[in-house]
């Protein structure tokens, strides 16, 4: 059993930066890559970042490289997302993922989701 649990969100004007927080926990869990999903109203959920269990490799969406950055801690098993120059378009509620691939695919842990409002 994995257990994941995110932190972070809040409204923030555009421009701002926020950061969100997961931690995972379970067997194994080190070896795991973590990822961010995001969900706006009306829109199919989009993978936005994923990062590898040791931190070598990562994948961005387009539409925010060079924006946000995924990171592990030092203990392995928490995720963060780093959210800079946010967007309108940023708005949605968005989900900690475990377990799967660097392409989005077969994520199995999923947190609680967590809203992050960018207001014009």
């Amino acid at each position: 059993q994995v257990n994941v649990v995110q932190s972070g969100g809040a409204l923030v004007q555009a421009g701002g930066s926020l950061r969100l927080s997961c931690a995972a926990s379970g067997r194994t869990i080190i070896t795991y890559t973590m990822a961010w999903f995001r969900q706006a109203p009306g829109k199919e959920r989009e993978f936005t970042a994923a990062i590898n269990w040791n931190g070598a490799s990562t994948y961005y969406l387009d539409s925010v490289k060079g924006r946000f950055t995924i990171s592990r801690g030092n203990v392995k098993n928490t995720v963060y997302l780093q959210m800079n120059s946010l967007k309108p378009e940023d708005t949605a509620v968005y989900y900690c993922a475990v377990g799967g691939s660097l392409d989005g695919l077969g994520y199995r842990y999923w947190g609680q989701g967590t809203q992050v409002t960018v207001s014009s």
